[in-house]
């Protein structure tokens, strides 16, 4: 275990706790989270869960003997572009090493000495950086299990590999398919995959992904040859915005319901959604910008997942697409530790 703390930086939010750290490369950020949990922030009726989301109000998040959230940076900075994320604020996409991997996880779990088991710990790769470059995430992930353990024993871990496709990673496909290898067996379904598509429209992720991504034809191809899912289905993400189309009939025919489900979060407030006035009117507080994508794409046979945050989340800057090293700060109360 790492005895001696090398963060730089901590911010207590509602939530948690965003962290900077001093990385081999330079500095990394990393968060340590509690969750509200699935029945307040969450629709999905293949969950049973199927009241309409009418805005998620600040709260308390559960123990985070319960569930705990680690969400990590796998580059210094990031050269995808997107045009509503803070990270390429930050710099070029430098990839982290397998140390900084291990450090940030220590260091999140050393936050807190007094929680040695937890129902379920989360790590995302998705604060700063695009995992698909970084081949040292996969090698890291396959270790996992032996890094926690003497942290929190036994506890289930549940990794998520979140990639826009960038279009010009040769490995993209190969490492795709070895995260699923990791995901299927290794894990035993107890990992996620999640794609960022945003919209159906290619005039729209050409400019929203400033003509970094795939195309949905060229992610579909990839799709298309994954083997079945163990566990949770492969996860077709949108950040739903007002001018973004999601059209269920193409997603259909692109990707199997079968095989995919979609997850629809407001596109967060971020600096970078804000100078681009990229915005999902009334997606805090109201299930209208929802309900009939929603409906449209069970229709289709997906399984759909509607995940909301709170404000205190969104302003906390501990969403998708925000990062402090970009020189935000967050605009709920918070405290430097």
């Amino acid at each position: 275990m790492i005895k001696e703390s090398i963060i730089l930086k901590n911010l207590e939010v509602p939530t948690g706790n965003i962290c900077v750290i001093k990385g081999d490369k330079g500095k990394l950020e990393f968060l340590s989270l509690g969750d509200y949990g699935k029945e307040v922030n969450v629709k999905a009726d293949f969950l049973g869960i199927t009241r309409d989301l009418e805005g998620v109000p600040n709260g308390k998040v559960q123990p985070l003997t319960k569930k705990w959230v680690v969400t990590m940076s796998t580059q210094y900075g990031c050269d995808s572009g997107c045009k509503f994320c803070d990270v390429p604020k930050v710099g070029k996409g430098v990839n982290v090493t397998y140390n900084d991997l291990k450090t940030q996880l220590e260091q999140a779990l050393n936050l807190h000495p007094e929680i040695d088991r937890t129902e379920r710990l989360n790590i995302h790769y998705a604060r700063m950086g695009e995992p698909s470059w970084n081949n040292d995430v996969l090698d890291f992930t396959r270790n996992l299990k032996n890094i926690v353990k003497p942290y929190i024993g036994e506890s289930l871990i549940h990794p998520v590999f979140t990639t826009m496709c960038p279009n010009k990673n040769k490995f993209l496909a190969h490492r795709i398919n070895e995260w699923v290898d990791i995901k299927n067996n290794l894990f035993q379904g107890d990992a996620g995959l999640q794609l960022s598509i945003n919209s159906t429209n290619e005039n729209q992720r050409r400019d929203m992904f400033r003509g970094n991504a795939l195309t949905l034809n060229e992610i579909s191809s990839i799709g298309n040859d994954l083997p079945m899912p163990k566990g949770r289905k492969y996860c077709l993400n949108f950040a739903l915005a007002d001018e973004y189309e999601v059209d269920a009939k193409v997603l259909k025919k692109l990707f199997d319901p079968s095989k995919f489900m979609v997850k629809i979060t407001p596109l967060h407030k971020t600096v970078s959604s804000i100078e681009n006035d990229i915005k999902t009117t009334k997606g805090y507080v109201s299930y209208t910008p929802y309900k009939d994508i929603e409906n449209d794409l069970k229709k289709m046979g997906f399984d759909v997942l509607v995940f909301v945050p709170s404000y205190d989340e969104d302003l906390g800057r501990i969403t998708c697409g925000n990062v402090i090293l970009s020189g935000s700060l967050p605009k709920c109360k918070y405290k430097i530790n």
